[in-house]
């Protein structure tokens, strides 16, 4: 179970790092990112970040690329929250395929 102040935390890089990929991607055409979950570990050393991408096609590819420039992503997220944050937490990246796993599930049902 996740205390308040996980919670809080949570949703903050949630917002700051949806922001900073929304004007990153804004330049490809056709590619959409969202964030769609933070989880952050109790010590706050570790947060792992869900990324949902459209067209899921190229989910591996971005989610890949973030990867390789994690700590770019972790340098700009601490100069946005860094009066907030004592710790800027370590950022690991992940698909979230959740929409693609219900849309399959979908098309069983309807069969």
């Amino acid at each position: 179970m996740e205390t308040t102040r996980q919670n809080k935390i949570a949703r903050l890089i949630q917002k700051e790092l949806s922001d900073m990929f929304q004007r990153q991607t804004s330049g490809m055409r056709g590619v959409l990112v969202s964030v769609s979950a933070c989880r952050i570990s109790p010590d706050l050393s570790v947060c792992r970040v869900y990324l949902s991408v459209f067209p899921s096609n190229r989910a591996e590819e971005i989610v890949g690329n973030v990867n390789t420039n994690q700590r770019q992503v972790r340098y700009e997220l601490g100069t946005r929250v860094g009066k907030q944050l004592r710790i800027i937490p370590e950022l690991k990246f992940f698909v979230d395929d959740s929409l693609d796993y219900a849309e399959h599930i979908d098309e069983l049902l309807k069969q």
